[in-house]
C-alpha cells in the first residue's frame, strides 16, 4: 500500500469518526459513576477486569466508603475484601488507599482536574487520568488507549506502534481534540461489536472501504487495489 500523507490520513480519520458516530450514537463510558471520585476508583479497578464486573462491585464499595476520606481511613484488608472479585485486589487496594490519601490530604477531598496533578497521585497513570478528565470533567487532554483502541487503530492503519503512549501520540495528531474522549468510546464499542480480536466481522463493517486490514480480509487487496494475503493480526 502506498505511503499515506498526514493530510490524507487526517481526512480518512474524519470520515471514520463520522461513520462511527452514526453507527454508535450512544457510545459512552461504561463504568457506572456518579462523580469524579467514583470514576477514578472504577477506572483503577478496571485494570485486567471487565467493566461489567467493576460495576457489580462498586455499589457496595461506594456505600461503605463513599468519599476519599473514607477510603483513606479504611485499612487495606477491608478494601481488599470489597474489591476482591475484580482481581489483583492486593495492588488495587494499595492504589485506591494511596490515591484517596493523596486526594484527602493534598486536594481537600476533591479529585484534581489536571493531568499533572492526577498522575502525581499514587496508583494513577496517564490512561486513568485521561478517563477521568475526559468523562468526569469534559477535558480532552489525551486519548485513552486500551486493547480495543490499540487493535482497531492498528487495523485502520492510523498507527503502526504497539506502545500505548506512542499510539496515543499518533491518534492525537489525527483526531480532532474535541473528539478525543468520544473517539475512545467509539473504538471500544466497535472493537466489541465488529472489530473483535478473533474473527472480526470485516464483511459487515461500516468502515470496510476505509480499512486496509478489512480490505485484505474480504478482498485479498489493500485500498489501492494491490493483491495481498489476508492478515490474521
Amino acid at each position: 500500500m502506498p505511503s499515506e500523507s498526514l493530510s490524507a490520513k487526517k481526512e480518512r480519520t474524519l470520515k471514520i469518526l463520522a461513520i462511527l458516530r452514526r453507527t454508535y450514537p450512544d457510545a459512552h463510558c461504561s463504568l457506572t459513576h456518579a462523580n469524579p471520585w467514583q470514576l477514578l476508583v472504577a477506572t483503577i479497578l478496571s485494570a485486567q477486569c471487565t467493566d461489567a464486573r467493576v460495576n457489580m462491585v462498586t455499589p457496595e464499595l461506594f456505600r461503605q466508603l463513599p468519599r476519599p476520606e473514607d477510603m483513606a481511613a479504611a485499612d487495606l484488608p477491608r478494601i481488599e475484601k470489597l474489591i476482591q472479585t475484580t482481581g489483583f485486589y492486593h495492588s488495587k487496594a494499595k492504589s485506591l488507599h494511596a490515591a484517596a490519601t493523596d486526594i484527602a490530604k493534598l486536594h481537600d477531598g476533591n479529585v484534581p482536574q489536571s493531568m499533572d496533578e492526577l498522575v502525581a497521585l499514587h496508583g494513577v497513570g496517564r490512561k486513568t487520568a485521561n478517563v477521568v478528565l475526559g468523562n468526569a470533567f469534559d477535558i480532552n487532554v489525551g486519548v485513552v488507549v486500551d486493547t480495543h483502541v490499540s487493535r482497531v487503530s492498528q487495523r485502520l492503519d492510523l498507527t503502526r506502534n504497539t506502545d500505548p503512549v506512542k499510539i496515543e501520540r499518533d491518534l492525537m495528531k489525527l483526531v480532532p481534540q474535541e473528539a478525543w474522549t468520544q473517539w475512545s468510546h467509539l473504538l471500544i464499542y466497535h472493537g466489541r461489536a465488529i472489530c473483535t480480536a478473533r474473527n472480526p466481522k470485516c464483511s459487515e463493517c461500516p468502515l470496510l472501504e476505509l480499512c486496509p486490514f478489512g480490505q485484505k480480509v474480504v478482498h485479498g487487496t489493500d485500498r489501492a487495489g494491490k493483491r495481498g494475503k489476508a492478515s490474521k493480526r
